[in-house]
């Protein structure tokens, strides 16, 4: 029981190290956020393990990005820049992981062998894990980013267009990398395989 604790352990750091050293590949837009390929081993660990693992890796995720100082903040008051890097980085990469939610279905279909279904059920699931992340990143962009928007324009607005310019791409780059990666290589999927 210990040892496959361990190996969970182990795993989630492997994948999320994988993800920090993908979000070095990336096109950076101005203000924050990038397309790059950081979802896809917390997706790949959500889909291996469940969503509490994949949301563990894409905490780590986020946490290994503060520590290393790659980070995009507003310069307002210390609390203010807690806050914002808390939910532009921990929360927005923890909640990829609920991609994990799909899992279940995934592996039906799988047995199953229905291509159809498991290409559906692996978009919708980094679906999920992108409108959460999107989400996360629209509200970070209303309170902390507002600043960089016209004098009188609409922070919603400005917040939703702004973060959609990179999380549509980052979305259609991870379901497809994703699905080629899922469908090619299902044992990757399988908790009981090696990494």
């Amino acid at each position: 029981m210990r040892n496959k604790k361990v190996l969970l352990l182990v795993e989630i750091a492997i994948f999320a190290a994988l993800g920090f050293v993908l979000d070095f590949v990336a096109f950076k837009m101005p203000q924050g956020g990038s397309v790059s390929l950081v979802m896809i081993p917390i997706v790949l660990m959500a889909f291996r393990r469940g969503a509490l693992a994949g949301v563990m890796t894409g905490l780590l995720v986020g946490l290994l990005q503060i520590v290393s100082g790659l980070i995009s903040v507003t310069p307002l008051s210390f609390n203010f820049v807690v806050m914002q890097v808390i939910l532009d980085y921990l929360i927005a990469y923890g909640v990829v992981g609920f991609a994990g939610l799909l899992r279940s279905q995934y592996f039906k279909y799988a047995q199953q062998n229905n291509r159809g279904k498991l290409i559906f059920t692996i978009v919708s699931a980094v679906l999920i894990g992108s409108l959460l992340r999107y989400i996360t990143h629209v509200i970070t962009g209303i309170f902390f980013f507002g600043m960089y928007a016209e004098e009188g324009a609409n922070l919603f607005m400005y917040s939703s267009i702004y973060n959609a310019t990179y999380m549509i791409p980052v979305f259609l780059l991870s379901a497809f990398v994703c699905s080629l990666l899922f469908i090619a290589a299902p044992r990757l999927l399988e908790p009981n395989r090696a990494v």
